[in-house]
């Protein structure tokens, strides 16, 4: 039993893309795959307890399928160095403290920071207070940037109804008026050419007692931001957002397909940045193509419920 249960932990890691996502089965799998690591000791302790050499045996599957997914987080790849910063945050609309979170983001030196879940109230705040560090920004609906570097060409993009294309922020469903914009895309103009950024919030993920997983709105977020990227005609390109699932999650193979993390590539553990109280999922992301990440890390906790994620990039 213990040996059948180490060789389906073990396929269960190696497999988890063939896991059906009936009910956001397989999605919710692979938000907390890293997890499943912990089963390893727990079935080791068995075996050493039943003097089991068969399930010790079987447990080198789970073990070397573990290492093989994020043996390379806790190897880390960080190196010194970079010539452009940038941060991302959730800052949560019940953020009892907006001004003091813009304080903190800006004295992480950042050049591009880029925030998520912005009320229009808080937003208000978030441009005083980030005026003197960041002369240029661009906010559309709940997502803004604001940068060191000149900015132009900023537009909104249309994660909320699966259309990559812009969204008319006057346009009107029947007689209700369209949700704020939750993703934009700008130009940074940098001594190096062009570097097209798109701020992102895609749709929530609820665990419903009926339907299970329901993942259908961050999903079909996922789709139209991955068509936006795939016609972006720019060289240099970064994603920086909440996407609402992690990069193991199989509707972000589209994405990473054509963007590389910056955690993954060089990060120092799994900088897991959801929720601040007690992490366990790193769904807040950097990706980036057309530069090289050299160091990426979690920041300090603020009022949000989201933690600040960072990367250093060189051209």
């Amino acid at each position: 039993m213990l040996a059948a249960l180490a060789l389906g932990l073990g396929l269960l890691l190696l497999l988890h893309a063939e896991v059906t996502d009936r009910g956001g089965l397989g999605s919710l799998v692979e938000t907390f795959l890293p997890w499943l690591g912990l089963f390893v000791p727990v079935l080791l302790a068995a075996a050493l307890r039943r003097r089991s050499a068969t399930a010790l045996v079987a447990l080198l599957l789970p073990v070397t399928a573990w290492l093989s997914l994020f043996g390379g987080l806790l190897a880390g790849g960080s190196a010194p160095g970079g010539d452009l910063t940038v941060v991302s945050h959730n800052v949560n609309a019940e953020n009892p403290d907006p001004a003091g979170t813009a304080r903190d983001l800006a004295a992480s030196g950042a050049d591009l920071l880029a925030l998520q879940e912005m009320t229009p109230q808080a937003t208000e705040t978030y441009r005083k207070e980030l005026a003197a560090a960041y002369p240029h920004h661009t906010v559309r609906g709940t997502v803004g940037l604001w940068s060191r570097l000149p900015l132009s060409d900023s537009r909104a993009v249309d994660v909320l109804r699966g259309d990559a294309g812009p969204l008319a922020e006057t346009r009107r469903a029947g007689d209700r008026p369209a949700e704020p914009p939750r993703a934009l895309r700008v130009t940074v103009a940098t001594d190096r050419g062009p570097l097209a950024v798109y701020v992102a919030h895609l749709g929530s993920v609820r665990l419903m007692p009926r339907n299970g997983f329901w993942t259908d709105s961050r999903d079909a977020g996922a789709v139209a931001l991955t068509a936006a990227v795939a016609a972006e005609p720019n060289e240099r390109v970064m994603v920086l957002g909440d996407m609402n699932g992690t990069t193991d999650d199989r509707v972000f193979d589209g994405l990473t397909a054509r963007l590389d993390s910056a955690h993954e590539k060089a990060g120092d553990g799994f900088g897991f940045s959801w929720p601040a109280s007690f992490p366990m999922a790193r769904i807040d992301q950097i990706l980036a193509r057309g530069v090289e990440p050299r160091s990426a890390w979690v920041l300090p906790a603020t009022p949000s419920d989201h933690l600040p994620v960072a990367a250093a990039f060189a051209w």
